[in-house]
């Protein structure tokens, strides 16, 4: 399994300059985003082709987009989707409003189609609708192929899932993977730590990976040290390409 690892905008939020984020990127050994909010403003599509080239011309790949919320909304949310076709990405992490099934999942499966990208359901933690795995499998009986999972490894462990399991559960449905690690105190509050260090085991998830045959985006997530992420992330980068055998 070839894994070229990507890493989410949301880990240099301190940083609202693309450019500098882009070099911070190339500073970590990556050259591959996932962009969120905090550095492309959705709403506003005059503002996405500067965005986009400066990534290009760092050399820095936009591979996909969010966690964007999606909620029947076509007008505004078809924004989201000419994002992706300007920066040549096809994948998008998202999440649904539950007050608006099904029909917001009819509206996402239509653009998914129209753009032709998949959409990838990111299980953020135990606290939120489409945390556990009981619910992902409802959502994916009740929409196509166009939708399927960004599995959140240290959110999935926030909501007493296994990781590893989810994998092999959602084998046919896994689209993306945001590979983050948390330790617990006492209270259940969780802390970032270098991908490895904490409850995530590397190498039994990347084996899983091997042997559902993944090969959707595989994304790095560190989000402390908000100020200067680089050595952590730098750190993640070293352990997942040991735990993936690169």
């Amino acid at each position: 399994m070839k894994v070229e690892f990507g890493v989410q905008s949301y880990c240099f939020r301190h940083f609202k300059d693309n450019r500098q984020v882009a070099s911070l990127v190339k500073e970590c050994g990556l050259d591959r985003i996932e962009i969120c909010g905090v550095h492309v403003d959705f709403t506003k599509e005059e503002t996405f082709p500067e965005v986009v080239a400066i990534y290009r011309q760092a050399g820095v790949k936009l591979i996909s987009s969010g966690v964007n919320g999606l909620a029947n909304r076509e007008k505004e949310e078809r924004k989201l989707f000419d994002f992706l076709r300007q920066a040549g990405a096809s994948l998008m992490s998202i999440s649904f409003n539950i007050h608006t099934i099904p029909d917001c999942f009819r509206t996402a499966e239509r653009l998914a189609e129209e753009y032709g990208v998949r959409l990838a359901i990111h299980n953020h933690g135990g606290r939120h609708w489409l945390g556990s795995t009981e619910a992902l499998s409802y959502v994916f009986s009740r929409t196509s192929g166009r939708i399927g999972l960004c599995l959140d490894t240290a959110w999935a462990m926030d909501a007493g899932e296994d990781p590893v399991a989810m994998v092999e559960r959602f084998a046919d449905r896994l689209y993306a993977v945001h590979v983050k690690d948390f330790v617990f105190d006492r209270a259940r509050r969780h802390q970032d730590v270098i991908a490895g260090e904490g409850n995530l085991d590397l190498k039994k998830f990347f084996q899983a990976l091997r042997k559902a045959s993944f090969s959707g985006e595989s994304i790095i997530e560190y989000e402390a040290d908000a100020e200067n992420p680089v050595a952590a992330l730098q750190k993640c980068v070293a352990a997942l390409k040991e735990a993936a055998g690169c």
